[in-house]
């Protein structure tokens, strides 16, 4: 049976990601969001804490095992801290844990060191792709295997860091499975826009459409080597990083509304004691602590091998993308004309609420 206490290790890490995402990560983002671009001394910083080292082994350059639980955990915090910052320092996870979970032997021994050991590299990779009805497990980018070699064509959006990226996992649609192929820098065929995607929100973080245009691999770049690998462990992880940050954004807008209603008069009284207000934070609370249940649960459910985790690893993402959303819009009714300027935080993280919707794929835990 899981529990719902964090063990010793966790919390440490709990504690200490908190404290950065309070005092260095929430700080830095409006100017971060208003420039569009994160100080690479933060992101080194947020590095440093060693989430993703903590989920590799000895064998591989890092010091702890995976586990999705601790994942999610540091997830939430960070981003309570900044959605963008919170997605930038866990980019190269979207390259290692797939790798640690479906790689051969050969590829976490030659890619896992490069990534962890020493300072934060852009390491990435691109699963989403422009169209209303995208589904991760029928993808519209193909890969077509002959003479020992994959061809990849398609288009990506959303990648973070593509631009400089050392390497990125490709998401392609493979005889009807859902496959990743490990795409190196300068890659013929690989085309990355000049010009950065322009989004509602998570302004500071650096996503880049993607073209493939008969993109060569060799057969020992599919993960999971030649045999392949089953991808629903890997979409499981997103969708729970996706769940847990959306959980960090709704707290932060929940606290800061709550906090601000406390404060403010109106007719001589508090607006946390107006009716009105009073019932809108109570359903807040609620359906944050619901959704931080099911997210947890979902996770413990993926590292202990249980048959229904990927299941619940989708309710989880699509209940948290909704709740933020609900959450982050009520703030900003709390804080009435307030809220929708940039003097208080409400109104950015409403923006960045509205991405947990169509951005499964930029994090995992």
């Amino acid at each position: 049976m899981y529990s719902f206490e964090p063990n010793e290790e966790q919390q440490m890490l709990v504690d200490a990601v908190g404290k950065y995402a309070s005092t260095d990560l929430r700080p830095a983002a409006r100017e971060a969001e208003e420039s569009r671009e994160l100080p690479k001394k933060l992101v080194g910083k947020g590095w440093e804490l060693g989430v993703l080292q903590a989920s590799i082994p000895d064998a591989y350059g890092g010091f702890g095992e995976r586990s999705a639980v601790t994942g999610a955990l540091a997830a939430e915090e960070l981003a309570f801290g900044d959605l963008a910052g919170a997605f930038a320092i866990g980019a190269p996870n979207l390259f290692a844990l797939p790798i640690l979970l479906a790689g051969s032997e050969e590829q976490k021994k030659e890619y896992l060191p490069k990534v962890i050991e020493g300072e934060w590299r852009p390491y990435t990779a691109a699963l989403i792709e422009y169209s209303f009805d995208f589904d991760p497990s029928d993808l519209r980018t193909t890969a077509k295997f002959s003479n020992n070699e994959y061809c990849i064509s398609g288009e990506k959006a959303f990648v973070p860091f593509a631009k400089d990226a050392e390497a990125l996992i490709v998401y392609a649609n493979l005889d009807g499975r859902t496959q990743g192929f490990i795409v190196t820098k300068n890659a013929a065929g690989l085309t990355i826009n000049n010009e950065r995607e322009n989004l509602m929100g998570l302004n500071a973080l650096p996503l880049y459409r993607v073209k493939l245009d008969n993109v060569t691999v060799s057969a020992s770049d599919r993960l999971g080597g030649a045999s392949g690998h089953d991808f629903e462990p890997v979409l499981a992880s997103m969708r729970l990083a996706s769940a847990a940050a959306a959980l960090g954004v709704a707290r932060a807008a929940f606290e800061y509304s709550r906090d601000y209603a406390k404060e403010r008069e109106a007719f001589g009284v508090k607006i946390a004691q107006k009716q009105a207000v009073a019932f809108m934070l109570a359903e807040m609370r609620t359906e944050i602590e619901a959704m931080r249940l099911l997210t947890w649960e979902a996770a413990w459910k993926l590292d202990n091998a249980k048959g229904d985790a990927f299941s619940e690893a989708y309710l989880a993402s699509v209940g948290a993308a909704d709740m933020a959303m609900m959450v982050t819009d009520r703030a900003v009714q709390i804080l009435g004309g307030h809220g929708y300027i940039r003097e208080h935080p409400v109104e950015m993280w409403m923006r960045n609420g509205r991405g947990f919707a169509m951005l499964t794929g930029l994090a995992m835990v």
